[in-house]
Order: C-alpha cells, then structure tokens, then sequence
C-alpha cells in the first residue's frame, strides 16, 4: 500500500500531526511506502519522522490563511493565494494522479487538510481519509465576503471522504463521512531528558524553566524581556533572543517536545501539535491569545478545558508580562489520552483493508 498525504503547508502542526501518525503506523506496516505531498521544508520533515522512511513530492495543495507573523492574518493576500492556487491546481493533480498510478501499487489518500486531496482520490479511485480538527470551511466561514464562497467549495471536498479521524479540539466538521474521535497525537520523544540536559549544559530545574515557541513563523521578541525574570532560564529557536543571558538556543536537530520534560512551563500561541506535547507532557500553557484566525478561540477553550495554563494578551507579551511568578490554573476537566495516533492508525488501517477487499472482488 502506498499512503499518499497530502499534507497543509499552512503550518507545523499539520506536518508534525502526520509524522507522528504514520510514525506508528510504520511500526504495524513498515514496508507500505509513506510519501508526504507538501510544501513543508524537507529539513522539518525529517527531524519529525526521524529514521522513518518517506518520500516527500514538493506540491503545495491549500493556503489555510497568510500570515504576516505567529499572531496575525491578512485576509487580502489569502484571498489572492487562493485565486492562484485554483489556477495551479488542475495541472498539479494531473501530474500527480499519472505519477501515482506509475507507482502501480494500491493506493490511500491521507488529507490533512487540503480540500484538493479529495479531486485526486476520485481520480484515482482511491480511499480518501481525512485528519482533522477543523477544514478550511470552518476558518474561512466566519471571515465573510469573498471567504463564504471558498468556505462551501472546502465543504463539498471535505464530503467526498471515507473516513475523518476526529482530533482534539475540533471544530465543527459537519462533513457527513464516518468519524472517529482520537486522543492526542503527540510525537515521540528520541532523547532522555538527562541526555538533553547535559548537551544543553542547563543547570536550572524544570520549576524554573521556560520554553518559548511560536510555531514556524515565530515573533520577534527582545532579549531584555527574558531579563525581566532572572530566576527562570528560558530555551528559544530565536539566535536574536537567545542573546539574553539566560537563555539557550535550542540546537535545531531538536525538536521541542524533546525539550518539554525539561521545562515546567511552555510560553506560546494557540496551536495543535504545541497543545498536544504540552499536555501530553504534563507542562503548564502560558497562552498568548490570537485574533482573527477562528481555531484560536477553541484551542483556547480546550486548553482551559484539559490543561494548567494561563492566558495573555499579546500586549502582556510584549511587555514581559508572562506572570511566571503566579500560579497555574487547573484545568476545569479531565485530562485527554494519549493514545491518538494509534487510534489514529487503526482507521487508515481499516480504510486500506476495505479498499484492498473491495478491489478483490
């Protein structure tokens, strides 16, 4: 079987949700061919999946929304990238569609979760699963005008599935294809946090370490706000902000959730992957809100909902007002499992097996 995942080059969360899952689904099946169909830096790719083999086919298939920094969508560029895409897109999924039956093995069609995947799986004839905790339909809704129009062309693909492996935090994802809800889906840590620790030389404890992370784009902060609280070290991806003298910069054949056990706080915005290995880690939140991009506002539900957190503005993080001094608040329920990308893995494994039976016949 060959998993073709068309995967949004929106952000890292989609690739780093994808890697984990097909992480253990390689452990079940590890001689069906991964192959990662998206614009995410091949560098990104292979720390994710490690010494996991795949091939990865540079195609862009969504825009999500552009951004201009970690906290802030600009409406009228999307709205131009996603009028040039359209106009990319027929000869994209004819070029790949002939690649793919050159292949001449069976084949899956992995969304995450890029509409147009589901006009190559019906060219195919393949099975289409999607992965998900909200499609575009849900983000582009709520921004109105021009967006409704884009909003009901995602939802019309999104209706042509054969299954949704349903995240955590969703949206609402009225898509009418047989849903699964999973757990987190966090990667696996690689290293021992004794091992890390004595690489990074860090001599302060997990109380009084902070992890900071804003996703790809990142945001710039001065180091003089890290120097407002001596009594924390800090580890950053940022060289400019790693120059306060109490932070180190994360070497970049790390991945963050290798670094979560170390910590006992994380300083970020709303995002899935981030949300995932904190909780899963057990570290608090501290959770930079994020306006006009709709998933935020769940993502922050959610948090207040299953994690220990605290909530920002971005005003307060600019101003080095991170309230590391002040106690985490509990979550108002229940922890979520951990378990999701082997749930995960179970659907695309009953998917597959179908579509073989069903071939068969």
């Amino acid at each position: 079987m060959l998993i073709y995942a068309c995967v949004s080059g929106h952000g890292f969360g989609h690739g780093s949700r994808v890697a984990a899952v097909l992480t253990a689904l390689h452990q079940l099946r590890p001689r069906w061919r991964l192959v990662l169909s998206t614009p995410l830096a091949p560098a990104f790719l292979e720390l994710a999946f490690g010494a996991v083999p795949f091939d990865q086919r540079p195609c862009r298939w969504d825009v999500g929304v552009i951004q201009a920094d970690a906290l802030g969508a600009d409406a009228e560029a999307t709205l131009a990238a996603l009028h040039h895409l359209e106009q990319q897109l027929p000869a994209q999924i004819e070029a790949e569609v002939r690649w793919l039956r050159a292949q001449r093995q069976p084949v899956l069609v992995l969304g995450d979760v890029a509409p147009a995947a589901a006009d190559v799986a019906r060219q195919l004839g393949a099975p289409l699963v999607w992965m998900a905790n909200f499609g575009w339909d849900a983000i582009y809704r709520p921004m109105g005008g021009a967006f409704t129009a884009w909003a009901d062309r995602a939802l019309a693909a999104y209706r042509q599935g054969s299954a949704v492996i349903r995240c955590p935090f969703a949206m609402p994802m009225p898509w009418d294809v047989p849903s699964t809800e999973v757990g987190l889906t966090p990667g696996r840590a690689r290293h021992t946090p004794a091992t890390l620790r004595k690489r990074l030389q860090l001599e302060a404890p997990p109380e009084h370490t902070v992890l900071v992370g804003f996703g790809g784009l990142g945001l710039a902060l001065e180091p003089q706000l890290l120097e407002r609280w001596p009594e924390h070290h800090f580890l950053v991806s940022d060289a400019a902000l790693a120059q306060a003298a109490n932070a180190t910069l994360i070497p970049p054949d790390l991945r963050p959730l290798e670094l979560m056990p170390l910590c006992s706080r994380i300083l970020t915005k709303p995002g899935y992957s981030t949300f995932c290995e904190a909780l899963a880690a057990g570290i608090g939140i501290h959770l930079v809100r994020r306006e006009g991009f709709a998933e935020a506002p769940v993502l922050e539900a959610a948090l207040q909902q299953h994690g220990w957190h605290r909530l920002l503005s971005r005003e307060q993080l600019e101003h080095g007002d991170w309230q590391l001094d002040q106690p985490l608040l509990a979550p108002l329920g229940d922890p979520l499992g951990i378990e999701g990308s082997e749930q995960a893995v179970a659907v695309i494994l009953a998917t597959a097996q179908g579509a073989i039976a069903a071939s068969a016949q």
